[in-house]
């Protein structure tokens, strides 16, 4: 599954990786690669979290018409 991911620096330099679909889903690294390895992993156990809980696994995400 692919997911969309924001990627953003904070004041001390840390990449701050978020998947915005997945309510809380946040996970940081010290490179982009760190973060989105680190992002993937979080995904991951929060999907098992959500399921595990009969939660639904993803927040519906208002569609833009462009």
């Amino acid at each position: 599954m692919k997911f969309y991911v924001t990627l953003d620096r904070d004041e001390d330099g840390m990449w701050v990786a978020e998947c915005p679909v997945i309510p809380g889903c946040v996970s940081q690294g010290r490179t982009k690669e760190e973060a989105l390895a680190n992002i993937k992993e979080a995904i991951q156990l929060c999907l098992e979290v959500r399921a595990e809980r009969g939660l639904p696994l993803t927040l519906e995400m208002p569609h833009h018409h462009g």
